[in-house]
């Protein structure tokens, strides 16, 4: 069983599913999605279809699913529709209506009931997942990273940090790794490695690999942290589209890292 984690697909369903036969991803393995499934591209409703058949996806909710429900739960408000709109919402809204009532509204209910947080442990360390980041200094930190405490620590988020935080995130320490190296790595998306590279207090890696594509950027490694990176940025600019965009997937057991370029149409 692997555990792998990526973000920010943005309705690229041919570059996902091109990204899960590279994982050679099977029933015994799992994958933490942290949101943004819509928007953008040409297939969200397809990416959410096949989303929400894995059974072994454990799936987080983004800003772009918040905005997409802000302009469903609102149809007549003006702000809502257009902010989902200039966010790529088109894509989305057309997809949706194309769909059976039924299905529509069983994909909306999903995507309403999806969490903000979850975690995982991998070799006794403990990973948060949020589509944005959590907000450092918030929330007092537990004396046990078990499963009692990540639950404790996270809770304490608000919903709308880990769903749209951005430089307090990025641009500061997490507090939770300690001298020795044990803690809680945080892994997110929402914030493009390319911004986040420019946001990050230290990061520890270009965000551009030297064929020019975006790739997954570590932050945070250094003697205070036993030199282990506290945050990790999965967000390899899949909004983008061809030319430069792809996504990123790390498989946590090893670290290591898969990337699928988003082609033209997708």
């Amino acid at each position: 069983m692997a555990t792998y984690v990526l973000s920010d697909i943005h309705g690229r369903l041919a570059t996902f599913d091109r990204m899960l036969e590279q994982l050679a991803f099977g029933d015994d393995d799992q994958l933490f999605v942290l949101g943004d499934m819509v928007d953008r591209g040409s297939d969200p409703v397809g990416v959410l279809r096949h989303i929400r058949a894995l059974p072994n996806a454990r799936v987080l909710r983004g800003n772009h699913e918040e905005l997409m429900l802000d302009a469903l739960n609102h149809p007549k408000d003006a702000l809502a529709q257009d902010n989902w709109a200039r966010n790529g919402g088109i894509s989305t809204a057309l997809g949706l209506s194309s769909c059976a009532d039924e299905e529509r509204i069983e994909l909306i209910d999903w995507i309403s009931s999806l969490p903000t947080y979850a975690y995982t442990f991998i070799d006794g360390r403990p990973y948060l997942f949020a589509h944005a980041g959590i907000r450092p200094g918030v929330g007092r930190v537990p004396s046990l990273w078990d499963e009692k405490g990540c639950e404790f620590y996270l809770a304490s988020q608000s919903s709308e940090d880990l769903i749209w935080i951005r430089e307090d995130f990025w641009s500061r320490p997490t507090g939770l790794i300690v001298q020795d190296g044990t803690g809680p790595v945080v892994i997110a998306g929402h914030t493009p490695v390319v911004f986040a590279e420019k946001l990050c207090d230290l990061p520890n890696n270009a965000a551009i690999n030297e064929e020019g594509f975006a790739q997954i950027l570590y932050c945070g490694r250094c003697e205070a942290t036993g030199f282990v990176a506290d945050r990790i940025d999965i967000d390899c600019c899949g909004a983008a589209g061809a030319g430069f965009g792809r996504l990123g997937t790390l498989r946590l057991d090893d670290g290591a890292e898969f990337y699928e370029a988003v082609r033209d149409g997708e």
